[in-house]
């Protein structure tokens, strides 16, 4: 199995490895002298009717963790890609900052922002961008002949990322001989090269089809195992947010209108946007035990001991087989609820009723 080492920046710094804060985008002309008026607080409707110019992301702060996968998702216009390309100033802010690992990004200069570009940050489209004229191992190794690396040792890397991602004995096709979804594996294996601190996804599997796109979501997920990467991916698909999401952060009008983890967004939405989003999700595949335990009541339980953490339905089994409460603990074994079939049932036929 290849694996990759994680870069020191991201293995040594308590940092976060996205730090964002009172970010900002307008689109227009004046979008400066908005932002120092009254106007800046009118809606993005007003504002676009009063002056002519859009709010992209409004006021928008959130961390990611080392090691993170954070997905941003929201409905098309709520200023998800905008905002995926605020962190790398491929669109220049209006207000805020973003650093990256402890490095402003919106203070760099230009020579400085491409290096980082180059070495620390890949993304991945939804258009996957290959070089036609290319074979497969040419377009991996690509950012490395950019970046000045030796033929023998870009091409050595290449091969090690086209065989992580599967798709050794390729190598030297060409673009157009791959299906859709092993030109997006050429896309990921070429991001995965440069051994980024951190790999950006905007909407990449969105043009597949749904059976291909859900190999790909699962090859992520293997991915993410296997290198440990800090990941930033955009969708504007629940299902997929819910699937590969550490933590989301739901969107709205260029706003931030929730930020949690799957179970949380699901079990308790912000609002009546986030609640009709979350209103067709099967709970028992989401939802953690933490949220249909009941605290102990001081008499003994004896029962198998489940954790807060497991999705209600991999515990399912263990806790209706045993037809008692069984005992929930945390990360640290210490007992925090308990659980029996009825809790269980009443998440099931809860999702029936809802079906």
């Amino acid at each position: 199995m290849t694996t990759i080492e994680q870069s020191p920046a991201a293995s040594t710094t308590d940092a976060p490895a996205v730090h964002v804060d009172g970010l900002w985008k307008i689109f227009g002309p004046r979008a400066d002298k908005i932002m120092q008026s009254d106007e800046a607080k009118l809606s993005r409707k007003e504002l676009q009717e009063k002056t002519g110019h859009v709010v992209g992301v409004r006021d928008v702060s959130f961390d990611v963790a080392p090691g993170e996968v954070f997905v941003v998702m929201g409905l098309s216009g709520s200023g998800k890609s905008t905002l995926v390309r605020l962190l790398t100033r491929l669109i220049e802010p209006t207000s805020g900052t973003v650093q990256l690992y402890g490095e402003d990004i919106t203070a760099m200069s230009d020579k400085a922002l491409l290096d980082t570009r180059r070495r620390k940050v890949s993304m991945v489209f939804q258009h996957f961008g290959l070089l036609p004229h290319r074979k497969v191992i040419d377009n991996v190794a690509f950012g490395l002949e950019v970046r000045g690396e030796g033929k023998g040792n870009r091409r050595n890397r290449a091969q090690e990322m086209v065989d992580l991602v599967g798709l050794s004995g390729y190598e030297n096709n060409f673009p157009d001989q791959l299906s859709g979804g092993m030109q997006q594996r050429v896309g990921l294996a070429r991001a995965l090269a440069a051994d980024p601190d951190i790999l950006m996804f905007d909407e990449p599997f969105s043009a597949l089809d749904p059976l291909i796109r859900r190999d790909m979501q699962n090859e992520v997920i293997r991915l993410h195992e296997e290198v440990g990467k800090t990941m930033v991916f955009i969708t504007h698909d629940l299902a997929e947010a819910l699937k590969l999401g550490d933590r989301i952060l739901i969107m709205r009008d260029g706003e931030v209108v929730q930020i949690g983890t799957p179970d949380e967004v699901v079990a308790a939405p912000a609002d009546e946007y986030v609640r009709d989003f979350v209103s067709d999700v099967p709970r028992s595949h989401v939802l953690t035990l933490k949220w249909v335990m009941r605290e102990p009541d001081g008499s003994a339980v004896d029962g198998p001991v489940v954790r807060s953490d497991q999705i209600v339905r991999d515990a399912a089994r263990v806790v209706l087989d045993h037809h008692g409460p069984c005992r929930v603990v945390d990360a640290d074994d210490k007992v925090v609820g308990v659980v029996d079939d009825e809790d269980i049932l009443r998440v099931v036929v809860a999702e029936e009723d809802a079906s």
